[in-house]
């Protein structure tokens, strides 16, 4: 799936996305680190992949787009 990076905190290596639909869903440091990037700025197109559905959907990898 995916997404637009929307905050980022280096210090926590947690922030949010925004799916096409606009919903904002929030990622933890685990699913950052398994994306294995070092850097994520606002505005970056991202690809991500979830698990649950609804209110208990989760981020669990976040890395860079590529086409």
């Amino acid at each position: 799936m995916q997404a637009t990076a929307y905050t980022y905190a280096s210090e926590s290596r947690s922030g949010s996305v925004l799916l096409d639909d606009g919903t904002p869903v929030e990622f933890d440091a685990a699913a950052f680190d398994a994306g294995g990037l070092r850097l994520l700025r606002a505005g970056q197109r991202v690809r991500i992949e979830t698990e649950g559905e609804g209110a208990a959907r989760r981020i669990t990898l976040v890395t860079l787009q590529t086409f």
